[in-house]
């Protein structure tokens, strides 16, 4: 039972962290486009419409691969947690089925019209079908967010004698106060992966010189929407998410944390450590005195409970990686904001563009907004964990009974290999896009 569970977990968890490198980007991105297009309505610079039909390229090709990629998860509610989906599918299939219905559609409507009718459509109204793709964009996040924030924190459900849920107050899915900070943090960490990607490919066109007003153009939106993101991300919506976990997760609080002692007078926060789980402490940590409880209840002395205050079963299942993913998410962020800032004062004093170490930088960061997003959902899922449904259902009750491990572990080797291929695929052709350029009204040479 424990390798079936172990490989079915594994299977979901690959797959829906590839999954997520692709609407990560088209989310953002399609905020982005958005901006580019109404950039050119307002100034007639045909470089910022140009730079809005690239960019459009990328994003229809990310779509696709996440429609690709996304469809497998759905199977996998009903292969590989089918008690899951039989006992839970009254509530969760209702945002799921709005998610596929309304803001896929909408969002893969529109996306044909931005790339194929800009002639017959005119300027304005081709401005419309971007804005279009970007709401199909946001709402599809905010539905599968509704989703999730269901597992996080029930509401308005009842449980039947049979054990299954159902829902009693539809309107309940969208005022959980789970909802709105998740799904801002969500798309706040969307939007630096997409500004970073952006910045990046600009400033790979200024340190290659070619294609130099788009790698300007490029640069400063990156560099602008990347800040604010980053900003977004730290204040208010990451403390926001941290004050829901408090509240309703104080088990999972704890365990980010590294929190293992309650300690009186005030917490410290820790930077550097290491779980060590048989002792029940942290190793060779590095932490400022009382600061997480400033942080958290804005009191030097506020008490926060510890990991050992809590009884062993409801604890996280693994505490190390979701202590590890923790930091390595807020670690990115520091960075990422430190980044931004300094490019964003050498845009400021109009220097960024001849600052050659500094748009090196910005380039060789293309991958770590991926890492940070994947390391803030491993944070969230394992936090939650060993609860599907938080203090509801465990996951050992919403595997499929019928699924062996061999079976899981086949499967997932499967999906390994044939995800390879396609992301091999995905980058050749990125990198195709992003070489031959912009329209050649935004190449210079």
């Amino acid at each position: 039972m424990d390798d079936m569970i172990l490989y079915n977990r594994l299977q979901f968890a690959f797959t829906i962290t590839f999954h997520y490198l692709f609407p990560q980007l088209t989310m953002g991105l399609s905020l982005l486009i958005v901006y580019f297009k109404w950039k050119f309505l307002r100034t007639g610079i045909i470089d910022y419409n140009d730079a809005a039909k690239f960019w459009m390229k990328i994003f229809a090709l990310n779509f696709a691969m996440g429609v690709v990629t996304g469809i497998p998860l759905e199977f996998q509610f009903g292969t590989n947690w089918a008690k899951f989906s039989e006992l839970t599918g009254g509530i969760i299939g209702q945002t799921l089925a709005m998610e596929g219905m309304f803001s896929f559609f909408l969002e893969s409507s529109f996306l044909g019209m931005f790339l194929f009718g800009e002639k017959l459509l005119g300027h304005k109204l081709h401005f419309v079908t971007g804005l279009m793709v970007f709401i199909g964009a946001w709402a599809s996040g905010f539905l599968i967010l509704a989703t999730h924030a269901w597992m996080q924190h029930p509401v308005g459900y009842e449980v039947l004698e049979n054990g299954r849920f159902i829902l009693t107050n539809f309107s309940a899915l969208f005022k959980n106060p789970w909802l709105l900070p998740s799904y801002f943090h969500n798309q706040a960490a969307s939007l630096i992966t997409s500004a970073f990607f952006v910045a990046s490919v600009g400033a790979f066109y200024l340190l290659s010189n070619k294609h130099i007003t788009a790698g300007r153009i490029f640069v400063k939106t990156g560099v602008v929407f990347g800040l604010i993101a980053s900003l977004l991300v730290a204040f208010p919506t990451g403390d926001m998410v941290a004050r829901n976990v408090v509240k309703y997760q104080p088990v999972k609080f704890a365990a980010m944390e590294g929190v293992f002692e309650t300690e009186k007078g005030g917490s410290e926060i820790i930077l550097i450590g290491q779980p060590d789980m048989v002792n029940k402490k942290l190793d060779n940590k590095i932490a400022v005195p009382k600061i997480l409880s400033f942080l958290t209840y804005q009191r030097w002395d506020a008490e926060i409970k510890g990991l050992n205050e809590f009884a062993d079963p409801i604890h996280p299942t693994n505490v190390p990686g979701l202590y590890y993913s923790y930091h390595i998410m807020v670690g990115l962020g520091t960075i990422f904001i430190a980044t931004m800032l300094a490019c964003a004062v050498m845009l400021w004093m109009k220097k960024l563009y001849q600052a050659r170490w500094l748009l090196w930088i910005l380039m060789i960061m293309i991958p770590f907004p991926y890492i940070a997003n994947t390391a803030g959902w491993y944070t969230t899922e394992l936090g939650r964990q060993p609860w599907l449904v938080y203090n509801l259902l465990k996951m050992a009750d919403g595997v499929s009974p019928t699924v062996s491990g061999g079976n899981a572990l086949f499967t997932l080797l499967g999906f390994i290999g044939l995800y390879i291929l396609l992301g091999l695929l995905f980058l050749l052709l990125v990198i195709k896009i992003v070489y031959k350029g912009p329209g050649s009204n935004l190449a210079v040479k």
